[in-house]
């Protein structure tokens, strides 16, 4: 039986790069994401090289109907999910507290914090029944040390940190592990949206640094998930070389 990992927000940077990883690894896989075009020309492109199977399912993570209606009731051949990699996530604005959007603030909750709830809940009913499982929760440097202008962002990560460590507990008695990755700097279309669409100002946060690629992250993941199934890393902290903290 062929092994099936989801990954959530896969039409860029490190979603993008873990469904390649995982393909070429010989993984079916469920992808998820909100643009159409580029999800399908994706699975095209990994099925037709890889020889294996896709399934991409578009919805807003944000939105719970959606997450419930394409994740709660999967095809029989679908629900043997092994490894789920919550990486749908965002930053938007990064403003001092009192001068920021409340909806930059309410989408990044809504995306970072409600969107990885509402995935977990509706997949881990097949994980309990499989009596195993790796659950992958992308967080961020910013979920461990606050920064100026960071506010809102800092703590929809610092949620994803108290969440792995809750999910870690409490599903122990399924086998069900969960590995929590925190990047620091990487070089995708993160910036680009979290400064909505300003390329001068997203390229400048990368200044001084030869910042981390998506694939590195993917590597970092998918080395995590294939170690023995006694062995779990809960915690990891990942950045370039230049970086020491947020």
């Amino acid at each position: 039986m062929s092994k099936i990992v989801l990954i959530t927000g896969a039409t860029s940077g490190i979603g993008k790069a873990c469904a390649v990883k995982y393909a070429v690894a010989g993984y079916d896989l469920i992808i998820t994401g909100r643009r159409a075009e580029r999800l399908t020309a994706l699975k095209e492109e990994l099925e037709q090289v890889n020889g294996i199977k896709i399934l991409a399912l578009v919805f807003d993570v944000q939105d719970r109907k959606a997450v419930d209606h394409h994740l709660a009731s999967l095809p029989a051949e679908w629900q043997n999910i092994d490894i789920l990699i919550n990486n749908a996530g965002l930053a938007a604005g990064r403003d001092l507290f009192d001068d920021a959007d409340m909806e930059d603030w309410e989408t990044m909750l809504n995306t970072n914090v409600h969107g990885l709830l509402y995935v977990s809940k509706a997949v881990l009913p097949y994980m309990v029944a499989l009596k195993k499982g790796h659950i992958v929760n992308i967080g961020s440097v910013a979920g461990k040390e606050v920064y100026e202008r960071g506010n809102v962002y800092c703590a929809s990560k610092f949620a994803v940190d108290a969440i792995s460590q809750g999910m870690r507990i409490d599903l122990l008695r399924h086998n069900i592990r969960v590995t929590s990755i925190n990047p620091g700097a990487v070089e995708t279309e993160f910036s680009e949206v979290r400064f909505k669409g300003d390329k001068e100002k997203a390229t400048a946060t990368y200044n001084g640094l030869t910042p981390l690629t998506g694939e590195d992250i993917a590597d970092t993941i998918f080395y995590c998930t294939q170690l023995p199934p006694h062995v779990c890393i809960n915690d990891l902290v990942i950045t370039c070389t230049q970086q020491a903290g947020t």
